[in-house]
């Protein structure tokens, strides 16, 4: 008779080295299986166990040498924690991807025909947003190759939906870069610095005023705060490129980081 106790042992040891290297949160897991109540993944994790020949004294050294690592290395939970919620945001944005990456027409930086696309949801009164353009601009100028479409979510001033429906309508008269910039380098919006950032871009005030109003630009609207619900998205900048979101106004080498493993991926 074949002796399995070896074959136990190795299964101990090799599950023990992943937990311990591959990710602190997975005594987390462990345990939340075992307390939430979810059932049907309890079932399977048992069964995974009992497949390896890991027996219940065995798992619970595991689930011991897991606290242990923790404990001595507590600097790898929010490492654990990044990972998962970048394959949360995965999962998120593929079904998603065409929606999010196909701009409303003309609302687009950069390369129209960029081969990498990074998506920005922006507010025209968010303090952050203002500060990301010039690493915006940077990144445009070091990628030839990157398309950036911008979704405008005005949710921070009543201000904000005025201008973002100012920057739909100069899109659609081929104006949408020039307004962009005006209004982020001018005073916070309000009617003033909005016809004043659109008359500084070439717009057409008379026809914008009309398009702006339309079904299409508040269909357009109501379309960025649903995907951006869906996404999780409740600040502003918040940027996508490829399967990672990131928020906030982060370094210009954390976009480029990403732009990078976009281009690759």
């Amino acid at each position: 008779m074949t002796d399995t106790k070896p074959r136990r042992i190795g299964a101990f040891v090799l599950v023990a080295a992943l937990f311990a290297v591959g990710g602190a949160g997975a005594g987390w897991w462990f345990e939340n299986q075992r307390t939430s109540g979810a059932a049907g993944d309890d079932a399977q994790l048992e069964a995974s166990l009992a497949s390896a020949g890991i027996s219940g004294k065995e798992r619970a050294a595991i689930e011991g040498l897991v606290r242990q690592y923790i404990l001595e290395h507590p600097e790898v939970l929010p490492q654990a924690m990044e990972r998962l919620q970048q394959r949360e945001s995965a999962a998120q944005i593929a079904p998603m991807r065409g929606a999010l990456e196909t701009p409303f027409p003309g609302a687009v930086l950069g390369n129209p025909a960029g081969k990498v696309t990074l998506v920005e949801f922006t507010d025209f009164a968010c303090t952050y947003c203002r500060q990301s353009m010039k690493t915006l601009e940077g990144l445009i100028a070091k990628n030839p190759d990157l398309r950036v479409v911008i979704r405008e979510l005005p949710i921070i001033a009543p201000e904000s939906a005025p201008a973002a429906r100012m920057a739909l309508a100069a899109a659609a008269q081929g104006k949408y870069a020039a307004y962009h910039k005006q209004m982020f380098e001018g005073p916070r919006p309000s009617e003033e610095s909005i016809a004043a950032a659109a008359t500084a871009a070439g717009v057409d005030l008379a026809t914008a005023r009309s398009f702006g109003a339309s079904s299409g630009v508040e269909d357009e609207l109501k379309r960025n705060l649903e995907v951006a619900r869906q996404l999780g998205v409740n600040g502003t900048p918040a940027w996508v490129i490829g399967d990672r979101m990131i928020s906030g106004a982060v370094p210009a080498a954390d976009l480029q980081a990403a732009i990078d493993a976009a281009r690759k991926g």
